[in-house]
C-alpha cells in the first residue's frame, strides 16, 4: 500500500497535462483577441471602401 502512495506521488504525468493545458488555454485566448481585433480592423476597412465607393 505504501508503494503504491509512493509512485502515485512521484507521478508527475497529470501535473505536465495540465501545464500543457494551461500553455493551450493562453494561446487560445490570445489568438481569439487577435482575430477579433483583425476582424474589427478589417470590417472597418471594407466599410471605408464601401463608403468611398
Amino acid at each position: 500500500m505504501l508503494a503504491i502512495l509512493s509512485k502515485l506521488v512521484e507521478n508527475e504525468e497529470g501535473a505536465t497535462a495540465i501545464e500543457y493545458g494551461l500553455i493551450a488555454a493562453l494561446i487560445a485566448v490570445a489568438a481569439i483577441a487577435a482575430f477579433q481585433l483583425v476582424g474589427t480592423n478589417l470590417s472597418a476597412t471594407f466599410n471605408n471602401i464601401a463608403g468611398q465607393l
